[in-house]
């Protein structure tokens, strides 16, 4: 499949105009590869960003594969916002999609930011977000220099709406006795850290857990009486159904990977709230 891609885009794009890689009527094109960070995009570029999302709703990052179409928008961007941060679609793809553009300005989100081990999802973290969303600003004002002041004034305001998120989530999550949260898919480390909760996952390195694994988390979710189990939508969801029947549960499916990034961060704060 992949062979295929590249050799249509090795086919068809070569007639691709550089000015049309660059801007299109006053806009850069931006390429990015997760939906939240498509919002950062439009938050600081405002009216003169044009986003395409690599890794569409409902797709798997790990095993996606990005479409002609997809690629034919790569060839004609000035920037790709990457996650960084060992994000497996881009260890991937990554090399192939700079080859396919490689005049593009890449812009890595994870610079700057603690890793917390291999986790990539540092995104959801509305602190590590901050950080983001300043390397975001800092590629596109030097893809598009003479629209500088108009990046920043979006980035101050931006920054002030995610420091707010930041505050409210912690004050949602204040009076939370039990810190203790199951997960299916562990997504939430760098949230976690952040509001002083514990992830438990039911998966491990990417694989499901075993018979005994399972086991010893119905039993562990029985002792601190745990009554709901959170899964992502982009996962497998039979384990965690399997532990909420066993302890008389019920499963919330709570996502990563939301394009409305404040509005969601805040759904799974309540969700937790109220486990």
């Amino acid at each position: 499949m992949k062979k295929r891609i590249l050799c249509f885009i090795c086919l068809g794009l070569s007639l691709v105009a550089c000015k049309e890689r660059r801007v299109e009527t006053d806009r850069v094109r931006t390429v990015v590869s997760i939906l939240p960070q498509a919002e950062f995009v439009k938050r600081v570029g405002g009216s003169k960003a044009a986003v395409t999302v690599m890794i569409p709703p409902g797709s798997s990052p790990p095993t996606y594969e990005p479409t002609p179409s997809q690629l034919v928008e790569v060839s004609r961007a000035s920037m790709y916002v990457r996650v960084g941060a060992h994000f497996v679609f881009e260890q991937a793809w990554m090399d192939k999609i700079i080859g396919i553009n490689p005049g593009m300005k890449i812009v890595d989100c994870s610079e700057g930011i603690e890793m917390l081990g291999a986790d990539p999802h540092i995104w959801l973290s509305p602190k590590n977000a901050r950080g983001m969303v300043e390397n975001i600003f800092r590629g596109i004002t030097q893809v598009d220099a003479d629209n500088w002041r108009y990046y920043e004034q979006n980035l101050k305001q931006y920054l002030q709406e995610l420091e707010a998120l930041d505050r409210e989530i912690a004050q949602t999550l204040s009076g939370l006795e039990n810190r203790r949260f199951m997960v299916y898919h562990p997504a939430w480390t760098y949230f976690a850290r952040d509001y002083r909760l514990e992830q438990v996952a039911i998966e491990k390195e990417g694989k499901h857990a075993t018979p005994k694994g399972v086991a010893e988390l119905i039993e562990l979710a029985r002792k601190e009486g745990v009554t709901t189990l959170f899964a992502s939508p982009q996962f497998r969801t039979d384990q965690a159904a399997l532990v909420a029947r066993e302890i008389g549960g019920k499963v919330v499916l709570i996502s990563p990977l939301e394009e409305n990034y404040s509005e969601n961060l805040r759904k799974v704060a309540n969700a937790l709230a109220e486990k």
